[in-house]
């Protein structure tokens, strides 16, 4: 099925030049950072303390390894007026390569998850050096926005003193609406993805293993210059219905239906991209779900401009009990909607489990990822798709671009692609 909105591809490559403005980076820096502090102004803080990596890089543009992300072992502070600190351990580093932070680096101090005996104290260092930057910021008296920390560091915080409070809607609030050169990053980590879709489709044929796709993506995304790959999911046949959201080390058939989304970071922005093949020619029960799952995503997209509600968008899919599910909590995620951005589930969440009892309005620059499933009613697999769209003035584009109008058949003499 073909959409009725138009398709925005990237613009620039994904190298700096110097005949081409490309990414602004300094820009994204400043206006990132400036709509975190407007969100921390709005939400009563005096400043938010970030720990997850993502939050982290969002305010400071910043990052290191993934095993950081583990053991929550950097942060950052953003007062609500003046510039952040960052808090990690390769202070000299930091202060050398990102010169945007003008030298407001200090090491940082957790627990290691607790590895840190209690009796050391590391959890009262931390909180005292918490409370000595608020007080250089003149806001230790007023409320601290967290997003997540270790109890012990959390309560450590509030034995000096310090208000503590929820600061997940802040930052979230900030990150709802995306910049131009956001954007442009997402429309790029989109273009890596559908390299990666490209090399499944010569891929799938009897013999090879979910896993096998798995590691050929993984090795794909990181030769085009991927931050990081979170996920792959590659499932198959019968383990599509229902959908384990985890690949195996199953042995494709022939008569298979496989979905696949490859998730991956670029510059700090995620991809969210499933698309279903069939290894072989497709039967007619593999049609039908196909065209069953490209009719409700097809529904969802025109649904979508500026003042319509995460309900509106979700009244047009089908109800649980319609594809086989016994009620909205069991079938979450099946027919979903979800923000996408430096997060991979950001604002807005679109699903019948929750978006009547609460629903969230619609604006302009939100980049969603609608996704929508169906099992093929001979058992032979199910068809899975997504697609990013960013939402405009007068309705929205969708910025994936790899073939979604048809089920394609790859792997067997005959077939679309072999």
């Amino acid at each position: 099925m073909q959409y009725n909105v138009p398709y925005s591809r990237a613009r620039y490559g994904t190298m700096a030049r110097d005949f081409e403005m490309g990414v602004d980076f300094p820009r994204l820096r400043q206006e990132r950072r400036d709509k975190a502090q407007a969100a921390v102004k709005a939400a009563g803080l005096g400043a938010i303390l970030c720990f997850d990596m993502d939050n982290i890089r969002y305010i400071t543009s910043t990052t290191i390894g993934e095993i950081y992300r583990d053991f929550l072992g950097r942060y950052c502070l953003l007062p609500k007026e003046g510039k952040p600190t960052l808090f990690d351990a390769p202070v000299d580093a930091k202060k050398k390569l990102c010169p945007w932070l003008e030298g407001r680096v200090e090491p940082s101090i957790t627990t290691l998850e607790g590895s840190l005996p209690p009796a050391l104290g590391a959890a009262e260092q931390f909180a005292k050096q918490i409370k000595r930057v608020l007080t250089e910021y003149g806001v230790e008296k007023e409320p601290l926005g967290l997003d997540r920390c270790e109890l012990t560091m959390l309560r450590a915080l509030e034995k000096e003193g310090i208000v503590v409070v929820d600061g997940i809607q802040a930052i979230l609030d900030a990150r709802e609406v995306k910049t131009e050169d956001e954007i442009e990053l997402m429309k790029q980590a989109c273009s890596l993805a559908e390299a990666v879709l490209n090399d499944f489709a010569f891929a799938i044929r009897p013999g090879v293993k979910e896993n096998d796709l798995v590691a050929m993506a993984n090795k794909r995304f990181y030769e085009m210059g991927a931050d990081r790959v979170p996920l792959i999911q590659a499932v198959s046949g019968p383990r599509g219905v229902p959908h384990c959201h985890t690949p195996s080390d199953r042995i494709i058939q022939p008569g298979d239906m496989l979905f696949i989304d490859p998730i991956a970071l670029f510059n700090g922005y995620r991809t969210c991209y499933y698309r279903t093949f069939v290894c072989g020619k497709p039967n007619k029960y593999q049609v039908e779900a196909y065209e069953k799952a490209s009719t409700w995503l097809s529904n969802a997209i025109d649904a979508v401009k500026p003042g319509v509600t995460t309900a509106d968008i979700a009244n047009v899919w089908p109800k649980a009990q319609e594809f086989g599910y016994r009620n909205e909590d069991e079938a979450f995620l099946q027919q979903y909607g979800h923000g996408l951005g430096i997060g991979q589930w950001e604002r807005p969440i679109i699903s019948r489990r929750f978006s009547f009892k609460l629903p969230q309005v619609i604006k302009e620059g939100m980049v969603i990822a609608l996704e929508t499933w169906c099992g093929a009613a001979d058992g032979s697999g199910a068809a899975r798709l997504e697609e990013v769209i960013v939402v405009t003035k007068g309705g929205c584009e969708v910025i994936t671009t790899y073939p979604s109008d048809h089920l394609i058949s790859c792997g067997l003499p005959g077939c679309e692609v072999f």
